[in-house]
């Protein structure tokens, strides 16, 4: 980490910490009020089928405001199809959130299979203006996306919709929201102990 506070100082980057998360029909329970003796039900339709997924990133750099950055992959029951983000997909919200910055980008995530993949490394390796570092093993903790998800996820509590794609409109009005709370996305990175500051030689 502190190799990549050097560099993004020296090369002007932003450091942007990448994580993704999925979602289903069924609601996550969450408390919530109801008159004594009467347990809230949620009525579902049963019909439906399908998930989403999410790639964000969180991109911090010392005097500018913290933003989010997203992207939300509507996943259908059909034969053959992913089930998750393709690496052309990660290198899509790449180069989407290069040009968005106007700066290169130092990217911090963690070691799932599609990001250390060969074809992973090639599309990392033709672009000049992405430095790579890898989260240590099971540290879910030091990456501030997870404060994002944590908190879209309390926001879905209860929620109950009617297909994948009110499911998919709903969690991008949720995100939107907190795009613009930067000071909420600052505490995420808090969070975690991280700072922005390079540590002295």
């Amino acid at each position: 980490m502190a190799a990549g506070k050097m560099m993004a100082a020296e090369r002007g980057a932003w450091i942007c910490f990448e994580d993704e998360a999925g979602h289903t029909l069924r609601p996550s329970k969450a408390r919530t009020w109801a008159p004594r003796g009467r347990t809230p039900v949620i009525p579902m339709s049963g019909k439906g089928s399908g998930r989403i997924s999410v790639a964000g990133l969180v991109c911090v750099k010392p005097g500018q405001r913290t933003r989010l950055l997203y992207r939300v992959k509507v996943h259908r029951p059909r034969k053959g199809e992913r089930r998750s983000f393709a690496e052309t997909d990660y290198a899509a919200l790449l180069d989407a959130a290069h040009q968005y910055l106007k700066a290169p980008i130092v990217l911090i995530w963690d070691n799932l299979n599609t990001h250390v993949s060969v074809a992973m490394r090639e599309l990392v390796a033709n672009r000049d203006w992405l430095h790579v570092i890898q989260l240590p093993a099971y540290a879910p903790d030091l990456n501030p996306t997870e404060g994002v998800w944590s908190h879209l996820k309390r926001s879905l509590g209860n929620l109950a919709v009617t297909g994948v794609d009110h499911l998919a409109a709903v969690v991008k009005n949720r995100l939107k929201r907190i795009q613009y709370r930067p000071d909420l996305l600052t505490s995420f990175l808090t969070h975690t102990g991280l700072t922005l500051d390079p540590e002295p030689p």
